[in-house]
């Protein structure tokens, strides 16, 4: 891809091949090793936390860091868990040292922690115009399982996404819907997904001979050639986490209807990349509580990737996703994303289903938001 950001793309690349890498590794090893205690911290969400998160943060921030030093960066990790740990610690020096050790040094373990440390902080529109996001792995859960899961690597200037990488270790550059957690890529390259604003989105094997890896393929613009409900596809997360209000998703899908759940997927950005290779293209998310908000790293970049190929993606409400908003995604409320010619229509699916199960206080919108583009 011939951009503006060539070295910015070519650099998250590189990034993104050594974080898969690390991922695979650290994988190998907790299988290898029941007892190995991998998988043994939790943070205070109770989500697990890995080896593999808090290296290929210091990864991508160091390494990203070092080829563009005026930019600012934003991660989902803190080293706390890592301070606080000198077992921890020493296991993710370790997969540094065997992984990434020539291409990122860390002088101590003080370095490693306070480079993780340094996008733990930052949110937009409080530094640097240009930001990177990165979700280190997205999906844990289903990273511990050896199931499905994603690097997420964003750059953002001021509200915009403007480059995305994505690397899915395993998930197929060939894959097929319905996606699900267990749709693991049987030859074992993996997809790497990437795009740039207004350039489009491409698609190539993690690994695979050099002649496949070196010429990606560009994704065709397929959520344009949708214009009927039939044309609709969904990917949700179905029955697997407490946040989401599964009977308006599934309401919306039989108001519509669109077989549901179609993929059906833990991780964000492996949803969103299932939605730019055109296993899907819809999905609805309305939270339970109103105070509960998106997490920037799960959905920067990624979102890109579906907006390269003709989606378009809102709030509940209707309205854009301020990625300026903070580290929470504080300006919106759930997200609509289908087929641009479409997402009037699922909209309006999601009031009309909100209003009928009497969620009322969900759906304060103005009826502009339910027209056609």
């Amino acid at each position: 891809m011939d951009s503006p950001y060539r070295h910015e793309l070519e650099a998250a690349i590189a990034a993104a091949e050594t974080a898969a890498h690390i991922s695979r590794e650290v994988l190998a090893a907790a299988q290898a090793d029941a007892t190995a205690g991998s998988f043994d911290v939790v943070k205070d969400d109770l989500s697990p936390v890995t080896v593999a998160d808090f290296a290929i943060q210091a990864l991508l921030t160091r390494t990203l860091g070092d080829a563009f030093p005026a930019d600012g960066f934003i991660g989902e990790e803190s080293a706390d868990e890592l301070r606080q740990s000198p077992k921890l610690l020493s296991r993710v020096l370790a997969v540094l040292a065997q992984c990434a050790a020539a291409n990122t040094p860390f002088r101590d373990a003080d370095d490693l922690c306070d480079v993780i440390d340094s996008c733990s902080t930052l949110a937009p529109g409080t530094g640097p115009d240009r930001i990177w996001v990165f979700d280190p792995i997205d999906g844990t859960k289903t990273f511990i399982r050896h199931e499905q899961y994603a690097v997420n690597i964003a750059l953002l200037e001021g509200k915009r996404q403007v480059l995305s990488v994505v690397a899915c270790p395993l998930l197929s550059v060939d894959v097929r819907a319905p996606v699900t957690d267990d749709s693991v890529d049987p030859t074992g390259r993996g997809c790497l997904l990437y795009a740039v604003r207004g350039y489009g989105a491409y698609t190539r094997p993690l690994l695979g001979d050099p002649g496949e890896v070196l010429q990606p393929r560009r994704i065709p613009r397929h959520a344009e050639n949708a214009t009927s409900p039939r044309d609709l596809r969904s990917v949700t997360c179905w029955a697997l986490l407490d946040s989401g209000v599964d009977v308006v998703h599934k309401g919306v899908a039989e108001q519509l209807q669109v077989p549901f759940p179609g993929c059906d997927l833990l991780g964000w950005v492996p949803r969103w990349a299932v939605m730019a290779v055109g296993a899907a293209n819809m999905t609805v998310w309305v939270y339970k509580k109103r105070d509960r908000y998106a997490k920037i790293w799960d959905h920067a970049g990624a979102m890109l990737l579906f907006e390269e190929v003709g989606g378009m993606i809102t709030d509940v409400h209707g309205k854009e996703i301020d990625l300026a908003a903070g580290r929470k995604l504080e300006a919106n409320f759930g997200f609509v994303a289908a087929p641009k010619k479409l997402h009037h229509i699922v909209l309006k699916a999601v009031h009309d289903t909100l209003k009928a199960q009497g969620r009322t206080n969900f759906s304060r919108i103005s009826c502009r938001y339910c027209q056609p583009p």
